[in-house]
């Protein structure tokens, strides 16, 4: 049985988690105006990944005897100054996601709930994989600013994202 005040946690990270679908997919939709297919493809698959985060800490919750309940959604940003300026907005928030699972791991241990610090590990892993994975693509474009080459060289490379 899962305590109440994980409970509610976890449905506050179910929303943090469809907030990240929505901002990626927000931005799947800008880099498509911008012609950036391969970028968008990138953000797209990003919102996939991070609904099935949602849906992990939907299923957690259920498994545990709890009670799911989804909160309303903020309307994410609808356009970026720039692909680095999107790409920068995505890594910190994915810092973000990272300090929201980091309070998590605290209240599980504090709650003295060794079945949710075991399903948060899983958690801490992905967000050291997360934050890696962008933070080479922001380096890479502040790098290259005004280089119109390599920004597309970038989009090729990134619009090769498989499933994950």
């Amino acid at each position: 049985m899962i305590g109440k005040k994980l409970e509610k946690a976890f449905n506050d990270q179910i929303r943090e988690e469809y907030f990240s679908s929505y901002l990626y997919l927000s931005m799947s939709a800008w880099f498509e105006s911008q012609q950036l297919q391969g970028m968008a493809k990138w953000m797209r698959k990003q919102a996939e990944e991070e609904m099935g985060h949602a849906l992990r800490f939907f299923d957690q919750i259920l498994a545990r005897g709890g009670t799911v309940k989804l909160a309303a959604l903020d309307q994410p940003p609808q356009k970026w100054a720039s692909p680095t300026a999107a790409f920068q907005a995505a890594l910190d928030h994915e810092r973000h996601i990272s300090g929201c699972i980091n309070k998590l791991v605290d209240l599980a241990i504090t709650e003295k709930d060794h079945a949710g610090v075991e399903f948060l590990n899983w958690f801490v892993k992905e967000q050291v994989e997360e934050e890696a994975s962008v933070e080479p693509i922001v380096h890479h474009l502040k790098a290259n600013v005004g280089s119109p080459g390599v920004l597309y060289h970038m989009d090729h490379q990134l619009g090769k994202r498989g499933g994950d």
